[in-house]
């Protein structure tokens, strides 16, 4: 008895131990790029090789001719403008026809639903071409709420589902006791949903704002005029490997600057992230 109680504990010191062995390769894995990045920015030599986690000599100039001698400041206007815009009228519009469909019977419901989970089958860079022309043909090329848009209509198959889910597993009871008091519909979706939702609007509101503040692609793919380029455009460009002088250090600088709004919406909405997912998990009728 003795012996067996030996090797279950033995087993459980080897199984802890590969546990905490993995969990420093993962931590060191994903540590090791951002405190590069953290020390390359405060590093005063502007070569990419020579560049170290501890600089010897740390100093701010990186980032003083980040802001001074680039169009950085800008950048992140543009982008925070997208990226805010984007967070308010996805929350605003999903949550709305999440509502809609998820409380109201009429007719085309099925198909609505339907028509909006097929569209979360197709990769949005499949569409770049027809969002080119589209924008080509209204004049909203180098428009900033161009991206808005798409960034807003790429948002609603996925988050309509995922609210919608939501709501399924409120009880209606508490719609018809609010109706009876005399609320309107604008009322209880207003007073009782939004607040019971709260979770899963938390989600999205961060996840939709992400997503413009690190896109790449579609900017670089609509927006050409050097005033409103976004962060990710505008880093790009500066380490662009056709530019003669890459300053590396202060593209360095210049991320470690992205990463604090997103930093700061993770610290506190991470209790919301598996929480908002989860609450979202029924897909049902």
């Amino acid at each position: 008895m003795k012996r067996k109680n030996n090797l279950a504990i033995l087993k459980t010191l080897i199984a802890r131990t590969l546990i905490y062995i993995v969990l420093i390769i993962v931590a060191i894995i994903v540590l090791y790029p951002v405190l590069w990045v953290l020390g390359s920015s405060f590093n005063p030599i502007s070569s990419l090789a020579r560049t170290s986690i501890i600089p010897l000599n740390p100093t701010l100039d990186n980032y003083v001719r980040l802001i001074k001698e680039t169009s950085y400041l800008s950048w992140y206007r543009n982008t925070g403008y997208i990226a805010l815009l984007t967070m308010f009228f996805s929350v605003l519009i999903n949550t709305l026809t999440a509502f809609i469909f998820a409380r109201f019977q009429f007719k085309g419901r099925k198909a609505g639903l339907l028509l909006v989970m097929i569209m979360q089958t197709f990769p949005g860079i499949m569409s770049l071409t027809a969002l080119y022309m589209i924008a080509l043909n209204f004049g909203m090329l180098n428009n900033l709420h161009m991206l808005v848009l798409i960034y807003v209509g790429n948002s609603i198959p996925f988050n309509v589902w995922l609210v919608k889910g939501n709501l399924m597993n409120l009880s209606r009871s508490i719609d018809e006791a609010a109706y009876i008091d005399g609320a309107t519909k604008l009322q209880v979706f207003i007073r009782i949903i939004l607040p019971l939702s709260l979770p899963t609007i938390s989600f999205i509101a961060l996840t939709s704002f992400m997503l413009p503040w690190m896109d790449f692609i579609l900017p670089r793919f609509l927006i050409n005029d050097m005033d409103k380029r976004t962060l990710a455009v505008g880093l790009f460009e500066m380490t662009n490997f056709s530019n003669l002088n890459p300053d590396f250090p202060a593209f360095c600088a210049g991320a470690i600057l992205i990463a604090v709004p997103i930093g700061l919406l993770y610290g506190v909405g991470q209790k919301y992230l598996i929480s908002g997912l989860a609450a979202g998990a029924n897909k049902g009728e």
